[in-house]
């Protein structure tokens, strides 16, 4: 007995050792881990935090941050070098600029693009309105203007989404001949009860908490939520009607900021105060590969649209 209990005793203590050296070689390997950090637009969340970052990592064996906000809110705190990363991947060319005259960015590449829709909830109480106006039985802005039907998009001052669905909004007027059409759907410009930041936008959707938002196909994909599809004079995804069209559509917002319409492409760029500059660089290659591309393809992105910035 005394024999068997000093062998499970040795036996006891091998262990031991086994899972404390096991811990240590982890905690050596977490700390020896490269780390790359993205700072994306907020509607990117599904596929950078669940697909594209976490493939990337496996990959380079790195470890894989996101930072989701509105483009123009990260290009301002990077700017003003009050957030780091190594890469920023945004939507529109605007917030890209804030960051080439900081002289942070030299050059930016397309890696995807999307287009505006009309995104609704499953759970929303209008569900079989916005249903019929998909199948052109109903018009869609007459839905949104519909007695308590709560509309969510993002601040048009900080985040290119919320600027995005008043100049749909602007062009839909003309469009139809309605010139009450965004005051109808809207109100206010900058309308507190309908603004939301962007990574919450999809999830109170998700939820029931909100009836419809006018957002992107990509994000309202990622999520799996229904949509209405927009013709291509509304929904700033056709680049042919960019000069004859689309830049007839301006508004200006109560702070003095102008909105234009942009591109609705994608961008990404290295920053210049990158901590892993080499990761940034490998992990911008990869959103343009094959494998990136399907990533981009199987989460509701269209291919890249353009050149560089």
């Amino acid at each position: 007995m005394n024999a068997l209990r000093c062998y499970l005793d040795v036996k006891f203590r091998h262990l031991m050792v086994f899972l404390l050296c096991s811990l240590i070689c982890a905690s050596v390997l977490a700390q020896t881990s490269p780390v790359v950090r993205i700072a994306y637009a907020g509607s990117m969340g599904v596929v950078m935090d669940n697909a594209a970052g976490p493939a990337f990592a496996k990959a380079h064996h790195a470890t894989y941050q996101g930072i989701g906000q509105g483009s123009y809110a990260l290009a301002r705190l990077l700017a003003a070098h009050q957030l780091q990363a190594d890469v920023f991947v945004t939507i529109t060319p605007g917030p890209m600029q804030v960051l080439k005259q900081a002289g942070l960015v030299a050059s930016a590449v397309p890696v995807a693009s999307t287009q505006m829709v009309v995104i609704y909830s499953p759970h929303s109480r209008f569900v079989a309105d916005f249903a019929a106006a998909s199948r052109g039985e109903k018009k869609w802005y007459e839905v949104l203007s519909e007695p308590g039907l709560h509309l969510g998009r993002t601040d048009p001052v900080i985040d290119p989404q919320g600027a995005n669905a008043l100049l749909s909004l602007r062009l839909a007027a003309d469009y139809y001949h309605q010139p009450d059409l965004l005051k109808n759907v809207v109100g206010t410009l900058q309308n507190p009860s309908q603004i939301f930041t962007e990574p919450s936008l999809m999830s109170r959707l998700e939820a029931g908490q909100i009836d419809a938002a006018i957002g992107y196909l990509s994000a309202a994909q990622s999520h799996h939520l229904p949509t209405i599809a927009l013709p291509d004079e509304i929904n700033l995804g056709n680049p042919d009607l960019q000069k004859s069209w689309y830049e007839h559509a301006s508004i200006t917002l109560d702070n003095g900021k102008s909105l234009h319409v942009q591109p609705l492409v994608f961008y990404a760029a290295v920053l210049a105060d990158a901590q892993q500059p080499q990761l940034g660089r490998d992990f911008v290659s990869f959103l343009q590969s094959a494998q990136g591309q399907t990533l981009f393809r199987e989460h509701g992105y269209s291919a890249p649209r353009g050149n560089g910035l």
